[in-house]
């Protein structure tokens, strides 16, 4: 059985834990994390320590039965984060893919990267793509021929449509719809509950039904 490491911290980790947990094909390590002091215990009922920060990445990377899920949502900083997750050095074949036993794939008829995460009732069309380090929270939804572009996450309860490209590090809130054919610049975020019916430029903050530009990022 592979250990996994999960780099983060609550929330997203937490969840990942719990998916590893449902597969019973992971004993699970522990966290790095370069805030919480190591030996801290993370979670409010079941608790799991942090071992170590990024920087001791390259000790951990030695022992072949390591597998690592990064647990890493900017929301405000994905350009910051995207780049510091593209720096870390973890080989594609080490990063650990959670899919939950509930979540809908039509078999053999989408493509799946690495260290992709896909929490419970997520759904996939055919013909659609999630690359790398991509999440996808509770009943969220993915339509045809769309593609979530490298660490791209959609929260629960969002719905994209069919011919959608989502860029690189956006982040789609929790109740979004987004119509089809429409393109999402990278690093953007969809603010909760709104619905997207035009294309949005990159480092984009959208909200609102329609949604409406709220401001440009400065990072």
């Amino acid at each position: 059985m592979k250990n996994l490491i999960i780099l983060g911290g609550s929330g997203i980790g937490m969840i990942a834990i719990s998916i590893a947990r449902e597969l019973g094909t992971y004993t699970i390590g522990g966290f790095l994390n370069d805030v919480i002091p190591v030996g801290t215990l993370i979670g409010k009922y079941d608790k799991f320590p942090v071992i170590g920060t990024t920087a001791d990445l390259p000790k951990f990377l030695e022992n072949e039965n390591n597998m690592f899920f990064i647990a890493y949502v900017g929301m405000q900083h994905e350009r910051t984060v995207y780049n510091k997750i593209s720096t870390l050095g973890i080989p594609s074949n080490r990063l650990a893919t959670l899919i939950h036993p509930t979540a809908v794939l039509p078999k053999g008829m989408c493509k799946i990267g690495n260290g992709v995460l896909m929490a419970p009732l997520s759904q996939l069309s055919p013909d659609t793509t999630l690359e790398d380090n991509c999440i996808m929270l509770p009943n969220s939804f993915l339509g045809h021929d769309s593609t979530l572009k490298r660490f791209a996450h959609v929260a629960s309860n969002a719905t994209i449509g069919a011919n959608v490209i989502v860029g690189k590090a956006c982040h789609v809130g929790t109740n979004c719809t987004i119509r089809e054919k429409v393109i999402i610049g990278d690093y953007s975020l969809i603010g909760s509950g709104s619905v997207v019916l035009k294309n949005v430029e990159e480092g984009s903050i959208v909200v609102g039904n329609p949604a409406r530009l709220l401001r440009k990022k400065e990072e």
